[in-house]
């Protein structure tokens, strides 16, 4: 039940066991209901929404020839497996999907037996697949493994990297390439469907690898009748990169065409070796506003399945992603050098109307962060000015062009890192919570972190002003509402402020998101507050001046603690032989899962309450210490990582 909506046959369905027992004439009534569920139940939470119908009618196929979850079968991007959830027990739970303690948005190990691999980051299906494929034929185990790849991961470097290993090898690996680009729509028909069906039939197979070993003895025919096939394929199916990488190449074939699937699968099923089945498929399918307007409709908020009217929440003022934009867009405009590009995140990274604006100069290089940053670095050694927009987590994707061809170059490219720090819904496989500690060990590397808007927007510049390469990470969703000045001014690199001046000797040095905390915070305490601004280079001349004058140090950042801005700050203590006692405030040493930003901040002990708390009592006991010892300093270790506080 969804939405006062009864759905007879998805209703009796609690696992593809079940699933495999309806006759085939029942499954095209089965697709209607599911998409129908995933159509009311989406709407009421939003969610990955287009994907997930495109992959209906592959979904239950899938599931009704395997014998999942004995057969592994791994989705690849995660957000096309809504329905695969569906299927697998988790109907009754699906509007719980990215809500905190709810479903998680993608295909998660410790969820259910039938998500064989986690996925969040696209295009690993491949490689995870034939790990588990070469691991059953080594422990002699008779199990089918199928990777699912679509929605733009076969873009990825790393799946061409997979298949190219994957073809050399005898496993019986199938790959499904789910193709939802519109483009190759002329491709699915009655011609192609029926060269589908002969490719993977039987006879066609047999016929195919009885010619193989009949002209091994026969090396000159054997190279004619090689050449006469590819020819003939490249003709008529895009199937011949695959086959020269070493698999065999079926399709394509229409991805909602029930009875053309089952018979597709079937033949392919029992095979040896590695298959490649291409399936072309409709994102958004069966709901007409998906499908006029996928990317809209890729991971939408709330909606009204009837009208299709996006329920939008009020909004107080411009996201980060909002304020990027419009520096971008406002940088292009004074600079002809200026260059934006984005993996595959147009949208995300608010990078809408620069794209429309400046499509000469607008790259968008799909799901390739190492070739992303590769050829910002290129653009800079011909004095462009490239800016690289790319989220917190995607960057880890592309660390050693990063430090090998951009930081050990010096090179002038910019980097604005969205969705840093805890991101909500998306959860772990999202959240920027290692970009601190991974970009600050990197010489040449200067890392920003602003408090607001406005100080995003002038970190951009600032960084366009910089002789090499630069950081600025700022979190997903709005700031704390301060105007943003259109002016541009460049900030003096490393240098810090000081935001209030307190009297009771504790000093607190916050990092970015963290400032509000931090001053809502030295009110109560009466305590000093930093801007530090620069994660590096640190303000080390304001450091020196204002930690003697203090009794203790806390340290705020949302990153982890483990080598973080707060890190930084012990080292330069030491080194500098200032021994005062010292709490570091950050991310805990385990990942946080998905929920509201705010119900992650809190999970990670980085919300108001449980901040203030922490630092409050750290204090007291400090000053209780510390006046039984008549003033005396003595060391503390950095506190470990903030525990959870239920609320």
């Amino acid at each position: 039940m969804a939405g006062n909506r009864t759905y007879p046959l998805l209703e009796k369905l609690d696992s593809p066991a079940a699933l495999r027992l309806l006759s085939e004439r029942e499954l095209p009534v089965l697709a209607a209901e599911l998409r129908q569920f995933l159509i009311h139940t989406v709407s009421t939470r939003g969610g990955h929404f287009a994907a997930g119908l495109g992959t209906v009618e592959l979904t239950i196929a899938l599931h009704y020839v395997f014998d999942t979850p004995h057969d592994r079968l791994i989705w690849d991007v995660g957000h096309q497996a809504y329905p695969h959830k569906v299927l697998t027990g988790r109907r009754e739970q699906l509007h719980t999907i990215k809500q905190l303690h709810g479903l998680a948005p993608f295909p998660a190990r410790n969820e259910s037996e039938y998500d064989a691999f986690g996925v969040g980051h696209s295009s690993t299906s491949v490689s995870a697949a034939l790990g588990m494929a070469v691991a059953a034929a080594l422990s002699d185990q008779q199990r089918r493994v199928v990777a699912v790849i679509g929605d733009g991961a076969m873009s990825a470097g790393m799946a061409f990297e997979a298949l190219n290993h994957g073809g050399s090898l005898p496993a019986n690996l199938m790959v499904v390439l789910n193709d939802n680009d519109m483009s190759i729509s002329e491709n699915v028909g009655a011609l192609s469907n029926y060269l589908a069906r002969v490719l993977s039939g039987k006879l066609y197979g047999q016929l195919r690898e009885g010619g193989k070993r009949a002209l091994r003895q026969m090396p000159t025919f054997r190279e004619f009748a090689r050449r006469s096939e590819e020819h003939m394929k490249g003709m008529w199916l895009p199937g011949t990169l695959f086959e020269e990488m070493g698999f065999n190449y079926l399709g394509p074939v229409d991805g909602h065409d029930l009875p053309a699937l089952l018979r597709m699968l079937r033949n392919v099923r029992d095979r040896s070796g590695p298959q490649l089945v291409h399936a072309v498929t409709r994102k958004g399918k069966g709901y007409a506003p998906a499908e006029a307007d996928p990317i809209t409709w890729h991971g939408p908020g709330p909606f009204d399945p009837a009208s299709g009217k996006l329920l939008k929440e009020k909004s107080s003022g411009p996201s980060y992603s909002q304020i990027f934009g419009n520096w971008l867009c406002d940088m292009a405009e004074q600079d002809p050098r200026i260059v934006g590009i984005t993996p595959a995140m147009r949208e995300g990274s608010g990078l809408v109307e620069y794209s429309r604006r400046f499509p000469q100069r607008y790259f968008d290089v799909a799901i390739a962060e190492q070739h992303a940053v590769t050829f910002a670095a290129g653009l800079a050694c011909e004095g462009m000015k490239p800016v690289v927009a790319i989220y917190s987590t995607f960057l880890q994707r592309a660390y050693d062009q990063l430090i090998h061809d951009v930081a050990l170059q010096n090179l002038p490219v910019v980097f604005a890192l969205d969705r840093a720090g805890v991101v909500g819904g998306d959860g772990a496989t999202h959240n920027g919570a290692f970009d601190l500690s991974f970009l600050r060990c990197l010489p040449n590397m200067v890392v920003m972190a602003p408090a607001d808007e406005n100080e995003c927007r002038q970190m951009l510049f600032t960084a366009t002003t910089i002789e090499g390469p630069a950081a600025v990470r700022y979190p997903r969703g709005q700031g704390p509402g301060t105007a943003v000045v259109k002016q541009m001014t460049a900030l003096p690199v490393g240098r810090a402020e000081v935001r209030r001046r307190g009297g009771a000797g504790l000093l607190l040095l916050s990092f970015g998101s963290m400032l509000a905390a931090a001053l809502r915070c030295a009110e109560k305490l009466d305590a000093s507050v930093v801007n530090m601004r620069f994660v590096k280079p640190l303000d080390v001349a304001l450091l020196r001046e204002l930690v003697p004058q203090h009794r203790a140090i806390v340290t705020l950042e949302e990153n982890v603690v483990a080598g973080g801005a707060g890190s930084a700050v012990l080292e330069l203590l030491d080194a500098e032989g200032l021994s005062q006692p010292r709490l570091q405030i950050g991310m805990p040493d385990r990942y946080i899962e998905h929920g509201s930003r705010e119900e992650c901040l809190r999970e990670a002990g980085l919300d108001d309450q449980t901040i203030s708390g922490r630092i409050e009592r750290w204090w007291n006991e400090l000053q209780g210490g510390l006046n039984s010892a008549r003033g005396a300093p003595r060391m503390i270790l950095a506190a470990a990582p903030a525990k959870v506080v239920k609320s």
